[in-house]
């Protein structure tokens, strides 16, 4: 190699080690977590936690877990996180790349008469060329990579907190799709009683056996079974859509859960420490790298204060043949470093540090925000997990005493101790009561899909 060769790329090498070899971005210190030490509620203290727990294993049912399966694979919100993903590395990638030099070469080809005899000459020209490539000495370009970086970082945990949500959302609404199933063939059966009532109340009317009020009383209740039939075909009807949406292809409208929320059990997942827990959900991450690249911009805006040293260098040969263009003794080298050290910009460096940190501040609430957040979606789901057993169960216990009560007041009814009156509110109560049980089931369900959700389950692969 050529002494001029050696000697830039003896220069290259100290610029390189000398870049970045300071770093002026602040320590950076987790904020504490401004939450309680411990959940207001208990919660289960064996099994598996809900972050080690697979979504593929918490939910037991295959055709739920199919439904979870294709949204996966089909919903457009988590390929919208994804393609962030894929937009945000670009972006890093484009900042880390000032980190190095860029260098070109470049071959020209030139003909011009010679100034000494007058005759055509022609002159080859190859060069490498780097172009005032600004050696961060004070950690500026390294900063705003590392910025990038979290940035980044924080994309991934946003899609991991969308793929969380997703999860969430489709068992909550194939899990009311299966109420709704139920619901409908409870509607349907007190429609057929009510129908059977009211046929033989006109009769009796019709014959004088009854007063019209005893037939009145027996179509509005007929009627409001009707229209309640009507409200949950919509409300199935809107499931169905919500679900298409969720899964991100069609799904017919003849699709039939056939499972009870009596017959869907989840397993419990212990809540453990806050301060464990929540700082690994998904979304606190996302925040926490957010904070982590703001933190880093204030390096960068530290590093304005101090000079800009950039390097422009080239190296290149001539000759008028091809043949001599490379030989040894023929290459010619410049390098011209610059310094560029602000003394006026009428404060702009001083305001681009205060926003920086200002920035800085506001991702700390942010974060804290995050947390708190998180803490509240963990005890609400406890909260119901405390109460829901007892509701359940005494909800259950409300439909069997109002069976007992509507098989007593048809047989009164029957042997005409009893008003018709009293045989219909008895009826009403019972179909109001079977619907809130389902209700209640429901609700207890998806609030084990919630604490499963706030704990941080449901997105990890």
């Amino acid at each position: 190699m050529s002494l001029p060769r050696m000697k830039m790329l003896t220069t290259l090498a100290a610029a390189l080690a000398l870049a970045g070899c300071t770093s002026l971005i602040p320590k950076y210190e987790r904020p504490a977590a401004p939450v309680a030490a411990e959940f207001p509620y208990p919660s289960a203290q064996n099994g598996t936690s809900a972050e080690q727990l697979p979504w593929e294993q918490f939910f037991p049912d295959p055709r739920l877990r199919a439904a979870i399966a294709a949204s996966l694979r089909n919903n457009r919100d988590l390929r919208i996180a994804v393609l962030n993903i894929a937009q945000a590395r670009a972006q890093y990638d484009i900042q880390n790349s000032q980190r190095y030099p860029t260098v070109t070469a470049g071959l020209d080809a030139s003909r011009a008469p010679s100034t000494v005899n007058g005759q055509q000459v022609t002159t080859l020209q190859a060069n490498l060329a780097l172009s005032s490539w600004e050696i961060d000495f004070f950690g500026r370009i390294a900063s705003l990579s590392q910025s990038a970086l979290e940035q980044y970082l924080a994309t991934e945990e946003g899609r991991n907190a969308a793929q969380m949500a997703l999860v969430a959302n489709v068992a909550s609404t194939w899990l009311s799709l299966a109420a709704d199933e139920e619901l409908l063939q409870i509607t349907r059966d007190t429609l057929q009683g009510r129908g059977e009532s009211l046929r033989l109340t006109r009769l009796r009317f019709e014959n004088g056996a009854s007063s019209e009020i005893d037939f009145r009383l027996a179509q509005s209740l007929y009627e409001s079974a009707r229209a309640t039939l009507a409200q949950q075909d919509r409300q199935r009807a809107n499931d169905i859509n919500a679900l298409a949406l969720l899964v991100g292809e069609p799904v017919s409208p003849d699709y039939v859960v056939g499972v009870t929320t009596e017959g869907v059990h989840l397993p419990d997942v212990p809540a453990g420490v806050p301060s464990e827990v929540l700082v690994r959900r998904p979304d606190v991450r996302q925040a926490e790298h957010q904070l982590l690249s703001a933190n880093a911009d204030i390096g960068a805006a530290r590093a304005n204060f101090f000079p800009r040293i950039s390097l422009t260098a080239g190296i290149g040969s001539a000759s008028s043949d091809l043949t001599g263009l490379f030989r040894a003794g023929s290459w010619g080298y410049t390098v011209a470093p610059s310094l560029l050290q602000p003394i006026f910009d009428a404060g702009r460096n001083r305001a681009t540090l205060e926003s920086a940190r200002v920035s800085r501040d506001i991702a700390v609430a942010q974060y804290e925000r995050a947390i708190q957040q998180a803490f509240r979606d963990v005890a609400d789901a406890l909260a119901g997990r405390a109460t829901f057993d007892n509701q359940v169960d005494a909800q259950a216990r409300v439909v069997e005493a109002e069976t007992v009560r509507y098989r007593l007041a048809r047989l009164r009814y029957d042997n005409g101790v009893a008003s018709y009156l009293d045989l219909l509110d008895a009826q009403r109560s019972l179909f109001n009561a079977q619907q809130a049980l389902v209700q209640t089931r429901l609700a207890r369900l998806q609030n084990q899909v919630q604490l499963y959700r706030s704990l941080g389950g449901g997105w990890s692969s």
